[in-house]
């Protein structure tokens, strides 16, 4: 039988050769073994971006209308209202309307023409979550706040996950969409 040479394939490691770099000491895999892949190339993940698109909702104020006592009677779903589009950034989102004694301005200011008259100055804020993904939370509105077309209002101050898709609904007409990517 043939015994390698101390340092060589297969032996002991000589001077200067640490464990597993037979072959000369740089790095070389030593015969037989197995190396594991290079691993993936882990680029930064950019968190996904969400968007909210705000305007009027026939089918909703038609639901408000029907649920309304007589103070509704003289409210008219605009007949010109162009959607708004909003990139969802930071970590809060305020839906309302500006405050004019105090100048206090919402991020989805819903008193731009035509106002929506049942949305609260302080009505709710979307709050991102730690996964990216965002919630809704009533802040004890007047006239509450409701997801996907539900007759029962959200509880104040409580958050409500919401998915890609979903529909967040204030005041007397006015539906923001949520939607991711």
């Amino acid at each position: 039988m043939i015994t390698p040479p101390p340092g060589g394939p297969g032996g002991p490691a000589g001077p200067g050769q640490g464990q597993g770099q037979g072959r000369g000491g740089y790095g070389y895999p030593q015969p037989g073994a197995t190396q594991a892949p290079p691993g993936p190339a882990y680029a930064q993940q950019q968190p996904a971006t969400w968007t909210a698109t705000i305007g009027p909702d026939r089918d909703y104020f038609m639901s408000m209308m029907q649920r309304s006592g007589p103070e509704a009677a003289g409210l008219n779903l605009p007949a010109y209202s162009p959607e708004q589009q909003r990139r969802l950034t930071g970590n809060q989102i305020t839906i309302g309307r500006r405050r004019h004694s105090t100048g206090d301005t919402p991020d989805i200011d819903l008193a731009v023409p035509p106002e929506d008259p049942g949305v609260s100055h302080q009505h709710a804020v979307l709050v991102q979550q730690p996964d990216g993904s965002w919630a809704v939370v009533d802040q004890n509105s007047t006239n509450g706040t409701t997801v996907n077309g539900s007759e029962e209002p959200i509880q104040p101050f409580v958050p409500v996950p919401l998915q890609d898709g979903d529909r967040v609904h204030v005041g007397a007409w006015t539906t923001i969409t949520i939607r991711r990517g």
